[in-house]
């Protein structure tokens, strides 16, 4: 069926939002992406969705097609900014997936949503401020939206930064970050950045009772691996899938990850 891009407005903000109607009934996976990234970087994963799976994406405040945050967040707010979009959008229940910063934020709406939230897809992410961090050298580059706003640096730094697939063809971050994408604010960027200062999801994952679905890549240098063993180890009801990709594997590895979650969502 045929996607449907609007504008919500939520707590004062309009909130570019992308809606692609499932085949039948049924909660819808709501996607949660990563820093500074816009709704159109995931297309090559909705592709691949089970077209009987509503998917519904979102631009983050300062992001994208969204107007800038009027103050900074964290988030349990963002978290209860996204329930009042949900609930605008006419949802009771769903399913959340988070990839990288994302999954911070599908984390948080299963811990502050746990009757709502029927299960969790977490891809390529961690715990927060308490994980085992990327090097220096890779988070040096995470700091700053440069990549999302200079072509040719991102492919410039696509191998060290992303992993994967992207080593060998670098310069096909060109097209997942640059053709479609949107750029938002450094405002916004910052304060996605900030939502994320002293947040950690390591004391709640035990509590956690949504089944969920963990995904990591083989190589991943922004999220080492044994993030996604300690997330498999300490939530009650988890399952991990190693692919051999890097951190944007959820779409240079779309054809193999969207049928995955696809079945899991189903299952």
């Amino acid at each position: 069926m045929t996607t449907q891009l609007r504008w919500q407005t939520v707590l004062g903000h309009e909130v570019r939002v992308s809606v692609r109607p499932g085949t039948e009934p049924g909660p819808p996976l709501v996607l949660c992406n990563g820093i500074g990234a816009s709704l159109d970087l995931l297309q090559p994963f909705v592709d691949e969705v089970d077209p009987r799976i509503e998917v519904v994406r979102f631009d983050v405040p300062g992001v994208g097609g969204s107007t800038s945050p009027k103050v900074p967040y964290n988030f349990a707010l963002l978290a209860f900014f996204l329930g009042r979009l949900l609930d605008g959008l006419g949802y009771d229940r769903f399913d959340v997936l988070g990839i990288s910063w994302g999954g911070g934020l599908a984390q948080q709406m299963a811990f502050q949503f746990p009757r709502r939230c029927r299960r969790m897809v977490l891809v390529s992410t961690a715990t927060g401020s308490l994980m085992i961090p990327a090097s220096p050298r890779v988070l040096s580059k995470m700091v700053t939206p440069r990549r999302y706003r200079d072509a040719s640096y991102a492919t410039a730094v696509a191998a060290e930064l992303y992993g994967g697939r992207l080593r060998e063809h670098p310069d096909q971050v060109r097209h997942l970050m640059h053709e479609q994408g949107r750029i938002g604010s450094r405002r916004g960027y910052l304060f996605q950045l900030l939502a994320g200062v002293g947040w950690t999801s390591l004391p709640a994952l035990p509590f956690l009772r949504q089944p969920t679905l963990i995904l990591a890549g083989s190589d991943d240098p922004i999220i080492p691996l044994v993030n996604a063993r300690l997330m498999r180890r300490l939530l009650p009801d988890a399952r991990l899938h190693v692919y051999d990709d890097g951190h944007l594997g959820l779409v240079t590895s779309a054809d193999e990850l969207g049928p995955l979650v696809s079945e899991f969502l189903r299952g």
